[in-house]
């Protein structure tokens, strides 16, 4: 989906940070980047919950009466739903904040387009494997704060089943609820396994905890930048093939998901 240009307004990539990972922001500027090569905004931002800049000052850093703020998240809960509303002072969907309108618009990772995403990143990653003997995992962090962390992955599950893309299974499974990524070999009836971690960056959980989950590795390894990248699909494991892939995130076309939340603001709120 394309949107209009909107030279007069800002638009403003919200993500979590890390002070653990070095690898946790890059993909958010790296969306950022995407977005700005396009002229489509008089200026693009990022701003983060544990890393500089921070939401509550970044709204000093934009020129813009009318900014767009798009949470470059994966799920709604307690992020997008509690603390980036509380940090930017957000009431609803429009609110005046310091003389700006900000529009808050829906996280990325529940749109529909990002199904799309999800099966190509599956096919890159196992080109040559007939679906028919493929189990489709999706995985994520899984918590109690907020029931809505798993929606946006079961829903992916239910939309790829339903999409004909032809698996054995396509499943959900997290890191800390069940169904529980750590038995996978268990849950998955076919010989072929491709596990998508839905996360944002390749940062501590899909490219350091899980992997240890899995087996791939014994023990938590550094971070992605300072190491060998572990990921030599396939991994012949618990007498599966596992094909496991970089973080949903990392794919340089979640820029055209965040651009298509704005569209659908635009349509549903303005």
């Amino acid at each position: 989906m394309s949107i209009m240009p909107k030279p007069h307004s800002a638009l403003l990539i919200v993500g979590h940070g890390s002070t653990e990972n070095p690898d946790s922001s890059t993909p958010y500027f790296d969306h950022a980047d995407e977005i700005r090569s396009r002229n489509l905004f008089a200026e693009v931002h990022c701003c983060f919950w544990k890393e500089e800049p921070s939401m509550r000052e970044v709204l000093y850093m934009i020129d813009s009466d009318e900014v767009y703020v798009v949470p470059d998240f994966i799920s709604e809960g307690y992020f997008t739903q509690d603390v980036i509303p509380r940090e930017l002072e957000l009431s609803g969907s429009t609110t005046k904040v310091r003389g700006k309108t900000l529009h808050y618009c829906l996280p990325v990772g529940v749109h529909a387009s990002m199904t799309g995403l999800i099966l190509r990143r599956a096919k890159e990653a196992a080109p040559d494997l007939n679906p028919a003997d493929t189990t489709l995992i999706i995985t994520g962090h899984g918590t109690g704060l907020n029931q809505n962390s798993t929606k946006a992955i079961r829903d992916q599950v239910d939309l790829i089943a339903a999409s004909g893309a032809g698996f054995a299974a396509v499943l959900d499974a997290y890191m800390e609820e069940q169904p529980f990524i750590a038995e996978w070999d268990k849950m998955s009836p076919s010989p072929n396994v491709i596990i998508v971690p839905f996360f944002i960056s390749d940062g501590l959980h899909s490219f350091q905890d899980i992997p240890v989950l899995l087996g791939i590795e014994a023990e938590v390894g550094p971070a992605a930048s300072q190491r060998e990248v572990f990921r030599h699909n396939p991994h012949h494991l618990r007498g599966k093939t596992l094909y496991y892939t970089s973080a949903i995130g990392t794919e340089r076309l979640l820029a055209d998901v965040i651009l298509d939340q704005i569209s659908d603001f635009d349509q549903n709120y303005k």
